[in-house]
């Protein structure tokens, strides 16, 4: 090799000084005027632009000034949306989440039903209930109940609450979420209509309310699936609070259905279960139409607090209920005045209890299904300490 190819060697294959550079960028003038130029300073220039030296031609330039921050965001979420999946559909796990949790629901719907039905103290514990709730019920809230002891305004407020949460989901153009919601909904009332003349009841022991089945609870179905909706169709900001409405709406539901001999508490008991499996399987099958956008998937702390708190508040009470149970279960085979208090009190506990984790549950799920943190959510500015 002659000292002369070394030399050139030697240029291309070492980083551009600050004296190459005013040598290149002279270089590139010359060639903008003489396009005929050497080859081998061609590679240069190309090597040293590479490498970073080189500015953007003028052109380059104006066309970068051009683009807003609007049309840059919209290459970036086009660009993301080829190679990211949490754009698409949730994180494996949390559909994994929803398909088991959507089976222990089922379970308990299912546990309650035998429970209450095809077991001696179950009829017991739920024909002491039907008989002297009432009793045992608050008067103020019997006197104040909102009209929820009526069926038509039962039946007319859940029916409200449903076309509200349809009506959100057409607004915000989600067409797949509020297809899944008229699906769900269908899917609810069906199994209310359904299950109740299927489900056989035994008579196992002498009672005094009706022998017929009445198992789903029909009207607390039909307001826990209404406030469900809601969860499901409204922005992350308006999540808890729809939440909240939605177990305390249902939870007056269920009580008032008891204190008025509608139906036994293993039934209202069921239908919230029965609905939280359903709502479960519509959140294993969230697509990008039930998903918040990239761009606004953040934590919730409302939503964190008020998940938190129902569930506890579900765990806690179902404790607290299991306890009475247990202290007055040798009386529920025989009906005894001793454990009337105790199952009244219990029931009541449990329609809360179920409510609130349901609700709770669903709200949890909600967020983790339209919020999985994609790539561009982690594009911001970086987490700051608190000031003082």
């Amino acid at each position: 090799m002659s000292e002369h190819d070394e030399t050139n060697t030697n240029a291309q294959s070492a980083p551009a000084d600050d004296t190459q550079w005013s040598v290149l960028q002279e270089r590139v003038d010359v060639r903008a005027d003489k396009p005929s130029q050497d080859p081998r300073i061609a590679a240069q220039i190309d090597a040293a632009r590479a490498r970073g030296f080189v500015p953007l031609s003028e052109s380059e330039s104006e066309r970068t000034a051009k683009n807003s921050p609007e049309d840059l965001q919209a290459q970036i979420e086009a660009g993301l949306t080829q190679v990211d999946p949490l754009m698409i559909r949730p994180r494996t796990s949390s559909r994994i989440l929803c398909g088991v949790l959507a089976l222990v629901f089922a379970l308990l719907a299912f546990g309650s039903y035998w429970l209450g039905v095809h077991t001696l103290k179950g009829q017991g514990y739920e024909d002491l209930v039907i008989d002297n709730f009432a009793n045992y019920t608050p008067q103020w809230l019997l006197e104040h109940n909102l009209g929820l002891t009526d069926s038509v305004v039962v039946i007319s407020v859940s029916i409200a609450l449903g076309a509200i949460a349809v009506f959100v989901a057409l607004l915000r153009r989600r067409w797949w979420l509020a297809g899944q919601l008229a699906a769900f909904a269908a899917v609810s009332f069906a199994c209310a209509r359904v299950l109740k003349p299927a489900l056989p009841r035994p008579l196992l022991m002498q009672i005094h309310s009706s022998t017929a089945n009445s198992a789903p609870s029909g009207h607390t179905m039909l307001a826990i699936t209404a406030g469900l909706m809601l969860v499901c169709a409204v922005p992350r900001a308006w999540r808890a609070a729809c939440a909240l409405l939605a177990a305390a709406y249902s939870m007056l539901v269920g009580v008032f259905v008891i204190a008025d001999k509608w139906h036994r508490p293993c039934d209202v008991l069921m239908a919230v279960f029965l609905v939280g499996a359903l709502a479960m399987l519509m959140l294993l099958f969230t697509r990008t139409s039930g998903m918040d956008r990239p761009g606004k998937r953040v934590s919730s702390a409302s939503v964190q607090i008020a998940s938190t708190v129902l569930i506890t508040l579900g765990i806690c009470g179902f404790a607290y209920a299991g306890y009475v149970i247990w202290q007055i279960f040798p009386g529920l085979e025989y009906g005894v005045a001793w454990s009337t208090g105790g199952a009244c009190m219990s029931a009541g506990v449990l329609v809360i209890a179920v409510n609130a984790l349901v609700v709770g549950a669903v709200l949890a799920v909600r967020q983790l299904t339209a919020s999985p943190l994609t790539r561009l959510g982690q594009i911001g500015a970086p987490p700051a300490p608190p000031r003082r």
